[in-house]
């Protein structure tokens, strides 16, 4: 059992019940694995960041209708307290941080002004945040969990790592007996870069997996625009190609929840037979390196 609350007329946030918890945990840790078994390393990015670094990104700019930003309370004259579920702009400092809607902006900022190997892979999870014009219990929230596995290095590298865990994200869909459709979608990245833009509609850049018309989990290729962004440069030279694999956890704890007629235990069974029946046949990622 879950809990959904939230402020106004649709709950938009989810607090997950201890058998929903196990199930996104475990996940989590076989989506991390992936990356690990690749040789990845995990890194731990903050829930919030300096607005400062998120605009580096063109965030305010080509996601605005999704930004959250955080401000300190301005603890002048009167009550510091909320009314009618709300602070007034007045009660309320300049918003010096913003809430991310991705997990990957944590490993180019990581990354920052440095030199990293043409193969360099890192997996890290967040809190991300989405001011949607509308919330539908697990299928779409305002604060939810993504875990990424990121690759910064090489053009070749980055497009490697998207095509093994491509595979390995339909095969272990294939094991949940979930099929998901993989469908070309689109990001605003690069819409202030006329040839980038050019380029992402001559060959797009995202694909998303989607049970139904609920997009679970996505792969994404940035060429070398964090590379820039960040200042992020190769050994080999110039600046690093990025691509990212996400995968939105609740998302999957949706779609495997309705998959087993809310029985969350065997919804677990299925994933860990799943994961296992996977790494035993060295499908995608561990398995082409």
């Amino acid at each position: 059992m879950n809990r959904l609350t939230g402020s106004g007329q649709s709950p938009a946030l989810a607090i997950l019940g201890p058998a929903s918890t196990r199930l996104l945990r475990e996940l989590d840790g076989i989506f991390a694995g992936w990356g690990l078994t690749e040789g990845a390393e995990e890194i731990s990015p903050p829930p919030l960041f300096p607005v400062t670094d998120l605009e580096k990104f063109d965030v305010y700019t080509n996601f605005p209708h999704l930004a959250w930003v955080a401000g300190s309370l301005d603890l002048g004259p009167g009550e510091a307290k909320p009314v009618d579920g709300r602070f007034a702009p007045e009660q309320l400092r300049e918003s010096r941080y913003g809430l991310p809607h991705a997990t990957c902006y944590g490993a180019y900022l990581y990354h920052e002004g440095g030199t990293v190997p043409d193969d360099t892979l890192l997996t890290l999870v967040n809190r991300c945040f989405r001011n949607e014009d509308h919330y539908n219990g697990l299928r779409r929230l305002a604060s939810f969990q993504m875990r990424e596995i990121v690759a910064l290095g090489d053009f070749e590298h980055t497009q490697q790592v998207i095509a093994r865990f491509t595979e390995r994200i339909e095969s272990f869909s294939a094991a949940l007996d979930i099929g998901l459709d993989r469908q070309a979608a689109t990001d605003p990245f690069f819409q202030n870069d006329g040839a980038r833009a050019l380029l992402a509609k001559l060959s797009p850049v995202k694909y998303e997996f989607q049970y139904g018309d609920l997009a679970i989990a996505s792969v994404n290729t940035h060429r070398n625009f964090f590379g820039e962004r960040c200042d992020i440069r190769l050994a080999s030279g110039g600046h690093a190609f990025t691509s990212c694999v996400a995968f939105g956890l609740e998302r999957w704890l949706h779609v495997l929840s309705e998959r087993h007629e809310g029985d969350l235990d065997s919804a677990l069974d299925a994933v860990r037979t799943a994961a296992t029946a996977v790494e035993a046949a060295g499908t995608g990622a561990g398995g082409g390196r």
